[in-house]
């Protein structure tokens, strides 16, 4: 699978809720998996990879508690948030090379199908909450850089066109 960049208008698309989740979309999100793995992301939503379907993939390594968590939501969605925000660097596959400062609530509850087609509703703090807003928030048409200012992110979005003429010209 190939990563879209920005400004792909993809991107900028709502993905399509899932009625059950099926072989096909298992495959998709073992794809986006390996896809998203391989480029050391921590979570990747179907849109990047030019896929209109509410499908994510996480993958969370944590050292300090030698955790790693890999799964995959379908039709993920947050029910509430903490009022506690936490201001933390974030970038995106599809936004290469590209960080900026994002405030977004510490925690939040959200609920999803897992790939037995089970609904399951849980509370998620800390990073892998951060993870998840930010990927849930890719299934809407919404990136991170569109909680900054328009000069920074167009700033950035200029950056990235940068990089990817850099990266064809190698």
């Amino acid at each position: 699978m190939k990563i879209l960049y920005v400004p792909n208008p993809i991107l900028r698309q709502k993905a399509l809720r899932i009625k059950s989740v099926k072989d096909e979309d298992l495959k998709v999100a073992k794809q986006m998996m390996d896809t998203m793995i391989y480029a050391a992301g921590a979570g990747l939503a179907a849109n990047q990879v030019g896929i209109l379907k509410q499908i994510v993939t996480v993958n969370i390594i944590d050292k300090e508690k030698k955790l790693i968590k890999k799964y995959a939501l379908f039709n993920p969605k947050i029910l509430s948030y903490s009022k506690n925000t936490v201001l933390m660097e974030e970038g995106c596959l599809s936004l290469p090379e590209q960080f900026a400062e994002i405030e977004r609530p510490e925690g939040i509850k959200i609920e999803y199908i897992n790939e037995k087609n089970k609904l399951i509703s849980k509370n998620i703090s800390g990073y892998e909450a951060r993870v998840l807003q930010h990927e849930i928030d890719h299934l809407s048409g919404k990136l991170f850089v569109d909680y900054l200012s328009s000069l920074k992110r167009n700033f950035l979005i200029k950056k990235v066109k940068k990089v990817i003429k850099n990266r064809e010209n190698k």
